[in-house]
């Protein structure tokens, strides 16, 4: 050691092994492992001592491991630069270190609970916030969830659920995924299309409808795996089948309907446009909006619509409901006169929704399924298909936890407490009211 109780390291010898003089401090060391080695001598506790002055009998501990190996405990412990780790003392004279865990105090063993008991929590409030909003495929409604890979490796026929509104997402207050899901829907049917093992698809509707854009999509995918894969679909509604949800069906094959089913609602709406400038003048509001041209601002709720603007949003609503008009003729065989004369917005009971030709008969899931199998062993031949086929359901389904539940309940309870009153609610009505893109929608029936 130098004057400032530095210890020095040798340089690299022919094999590359640096030295540390440590002579001052393990004769020291020796000192008090012999005098404990006396006292104890009858004591279980021995044999650490004399692995401690074992291995401090030499004035030079190497670095090299295999060298700190052959030496003893505590000539380990020098070479880690630590205490003793057999219930020797710390490097440099202490004496009475505890050996193995068994000296840890009830203090310590409560700090670990509980960072334990922390720890487990995130765990858990981490899972549940995954699992609300983690879209799964599910077998029969009820069982566990799985994955493609796990669809049957045999003949089945897929029952693809489309409920609630048909538009890019629904979600609540948390974020989490609930009823229709647009992309995994697309998703799901390019998986069967491509699946050999598919031999078709029965599409379950409960629906009032949704946005243009997504309910045309859908309609578009469903015409897409009829033309690859040409295998049967059929459509079966559920309590309602209005508007965007028969836009859906109206491709389909066949077309089943509970006998309380409504559907119909042909039709387009962009919902109501509220004007309350009116309302803002009673309380001394008036506004002004500045744009490029006179009708960038069509649609707003601060001004009163002109006769112009009134025009252009009836022709894109024109439009749409011809695309309408024309997707249902298609799919139904009927000119498009004949659909004119059905399509003026109504809705239609299922015994109705027959009469008009809209639906082909009344029945559920497993009739379509029995009529669908014969369809199938009726085209192929009974020597291609197996005597009995399968059905799976597939269908977006998220975790519903406690805790979720609890804090959906929560926030929901919140916006009940902070909603406001007075001329502000009325205001924000209005808004929520124009805030409705242009619609494949039976707002009646809707959520």
């Amino acid at each position: 050691m130098d004057g400032k109780g530095r210890r020095y390291m040798s340089d690299p010898d022919e094999n590359g092994i640096r030295y540390f003089d440590v002579k001052g401090d393990i004769d020291a060391l020796t000192d008090n492992a012999s005098n404990k080695a006396e006292n104890t001598a009858a004591s279980p506790n021995a044999q650490p001592a004399a692995n401690s002055q074992a291995g401090c009998s030499s004035g030079w501990v190497s670095t090299n491991k295999s060298t700190a190996a052959n030496a003893g405990n505590a000539q380990k412990s020098f070479a880690a630069g630590g205490s003793s780790g057999m219930g020797g003392g710390n490097f440099g004279g202490g004496s009475g270190g505890r050996s193995g865990g068994a000296g840890r105090t009830p203090k310590f063993w409560r700090n670990v609970s509980i960072v334990l008991a922390i720890v487990l929590a995130v765990i858990c409030i981490t899972s549940a916030v995954k699992g609300a909003v983690r879209g799964v495929l599910g077998i029969n409604g009820n069982q566990e969830a799985y994955s493609y890979s796990e669809l049957p490796n045999s003949p089945y026929i897929a029952t693809l659920y489309v409920e609630g509104t048909i538009q890019a997402d629904n979600v609540d207050y948390l974020g989490r995924s609930y009823g229709y899901q647009h992309a995994w829907t697309l998703e799901t049917i390019d998986d069967l299309i491509y699946d050999d093992d598919n031999y078709g698809l029965i599409i379950f509707v409960d629906s009032p409808g949704g946005t243009i854009y997504e309910s045309d999509e859908l309609y578009f995918k469903i015409k897409e795996y009829q033309d690859i894969t040409e295998r049967p679909v059929y459509a079966v509604m559920g309590s309602t089948a209005a508007s965007g949800g028969y836009y859906i069906s109206a491709p389909c094959d066949k077309i089943y309907a509970n006998r309380n089913t409504w559907t119909g609602s042909i039709g387009v709406t962009i919902g109501t446009i509220v004007d309350f400038s009116q309302f803002l003048e009673n309380y001394g509001i008036r506004t002004k909006t500045i744009t490029s041209g006179a009708n960038k601002a069509m649609g707003s709720n601060y001004q009163e619509m002109t006769a112009e603007e009134e025009a252009i949003w009836q022709e894109l609503v024109n439009e749409a409901y011809e695309q309408f008009v024309e997707v249902v003729a298609d799919g139904r065989n009927m000119s498009m006169q004949e659909v004119y004369d059905l399509a003026d917005g109504r809705i239609y009971s299922a015994k109705q929704a027959i009469d008009a030709g809209l639906v082909d008969e009344i029945g559920g899931i497993e009739e379509a399924y029995y009529n669908m199998y014969e369809e199938i062993a009726s085209r192929y031949g009974d020597e291609y298909v197996p005597a009995y086929m399968e059905r799976v359901d597939v269908e977006y389904k998220a975790d519903s936890t406690s805790l979720s539940w609890l804090l959906g309940s929560a926030l929901s309870a919140i916006e009940m407490i902070n909603a406001e009153s007075g001329k502000d609610s009325v205001v924000e009505l209005a808004e929520s009211i124009n805030s409705h893109p242009a619609s494949y929608i039976c707002e009646i029936l809707a959520d």
